[in-house]
């Protein structure tokens, strides 16, 4: 299957450490040193370069190498999904928790294609805030879970499910700002609604603005609401601003309902994480991951 001698390569060159390749694949840092120069003696070029202070780097053929033992490392991870997939039929009971935004914008479209392919999976969705489901999952209400926000509980494990990032958002129809674009300082000027404590997309807005010495106190905040549907509604009735997700507001941006005031110098770009207690992860909860992660590819 995918050549051994090109699974070493791939690991050395995405750690750029040959002591953390070996300890990764539990083979020798020597092992892993042949293999790299049966490589390099097969396509007749230098791939890795080693320098001081154990340094490495990769050659411009090195370079090549690597995109294509990504391509064909894709493939091989496919394929093997989707054997495995065939040989063990897959059924029971997977609950999943999920945070407001993903779990109403990003996951129903997934879900679907899940369901379609597997149909004795019988799958439910509870949300919440991001509080809300790391504590079902802890409290085992839940097999897995996918939040915003910031990482934070050291009885979870974290990892990266999907980009996106908060927009500041308002009506169209909104007289009171002209402007497209506005200094972090300015945001003060105009009436903002917010989500309520626990929710990841406060969290990630009150950090970006910390780095301008923004604080929530500093903000005229009108109200505080408990789902993005509520927000959205409440800003096509006023002259409110608000951050949202920009998975959420995708069909009233076309629609030309509400539009984007960007602030100058302040980043809201997240990622939506999924989380898992510690331990041997639950089968149908690794094999909805996976099949997640393949459509994104």
């Amino acid at each position: 299957m995918f050549d051994y001698r090109l699974h070493v390569f791939y690991k050395v060159a995405k750690r750029l450490n040959f002591t953390r390749a070996a300890e990764e694949l539990f083979i020798t840092q020597p092992a892993v040193t042949k293999h790299i120069r049966e490589l390099e003696a097969q396509f007749k070029t230098a791939l890795i370069v080693r320098s001081g202070n154990r340094k490495v780097s990769l050659t411009p053929a090195g370079i090549t190498l690597l995109k294509y033992a990504e391509q064909l490392n894709g493939v091989y991870k496919e394929l093997e999904f989707d054997m495995n997939t065939l040989a063990n039929q897959q059924r029971g009971e997977l609950k999943i928790g999920a945070s407001n935004t993903v779990g109403q914008y990003v996951l129903p479209a997934i879900l679907a294609k899940f369901h379609s392919r597997f149909k004795d999976v019988n799958v439910s969705l509870i949300t919440g805030n991001t509080e809300q489901v790391e504590e079902a999952l802890l409290n085992k209400e839940i097999d897995m879970g996918i939040i915003e926000g910031i990482n934070r509980n050291p009885e979870l494990s974290y990892q990266e499910f999907l980009k996106d990032e908060m927009v500041l958002v308002t009506a169209t129809s909104n007289t009171t700002i002209r402007k497209d674009v506005i200094k972090p300082d300015e945001l003060k000027n105009f009436p903002l609604l917010m989500r309520e404590q626990g929710s990841g997309s406060q969290d990630v807005v009150m950090q970006a603005l910390k780095q301008h010495s923004i604080k929530l106190s500093d903000l005229q905040v009108e109200m505080k609401l408990g789902n993005t549907e509520s927000i959205k509604s409440y800003l096509t009735e006023s002259n409110c601003l608000a951050f949202l997700s920009v998975h959420a507001v995708l069909k009233e941006l076309k629609a030309n309902e509400l539009k984007i005031i960007d602030i100058k110098g302040v980043s809201l770009k997240r990622s939506f994480y999924l989380i898992n207690t510690y331990g041997q992860p639950d089968q149908l909860a690794e094999l909805f991951v996976r099949f997640a992660a393949k459509l994104q590819q």
